[in-house]
């Protein structure tokens, strides 16, 4: 086996793990419970090791390297879905996801210590400020 990365944290190794076993790539960590204990050992030991057999190793580089925040980026987007939804006061097309009532729900639970969170998510319109939920 060979080391294909060195992690300071161990979440960080932890996510590279899952990533290369969502490829099907065996791999391994070292290190991370004296890490998890002792977090500033991390440099003096050369960090969370993540070992890879031989062979998969140029397979993992490329997929430790390669940026997948695009990807998320466009399933996962403010926009994505409403580009048929408009204001129903205004018909504007400007609108973007909202969740109505986090700042009441944050004094509720500051106040009295419970979580009551009355909040609806909806659409807001940027063009007149206008909060509704398109059915």
């Amino acid at each position: 086996m060979v080391i294909v990365s060195k992690y300071s944290f161990t979440h960080e190794a932890y996510i590279a793990k899952a990533k290369l076993h969502s490829f099907g790539i065996d791999c391994h960590l070292t290190d991370e419970h004296t890490i998890n204990s002792q977090w500033l050992y991390s440099d003096a030991i050369g960090g969370v090791k993540l070992w890879v057999f031989e062979q998969d190793f140029d397979k993992a580089n490329t997929i430790l390297t390669h940026d997948y925040s695009n990807d998320v980026d466009a399933v996962f987007s403010d926009n994505s879905g409403n580009d048929n939804v408009s204001c129903n006061d205004c018909n504007s097309n400007e609108i973007v996801i909202f969740t109505k009532g986090k700042s009441l729900a944050f004094a509720i639970f500051i106040l009295i210590g419970f979580p009551l969170f009355p909040f609806k998510h909806g659409y807001k319109c940027k063009n007149c400020n206008k909060f509704f939920i398109h059915r």
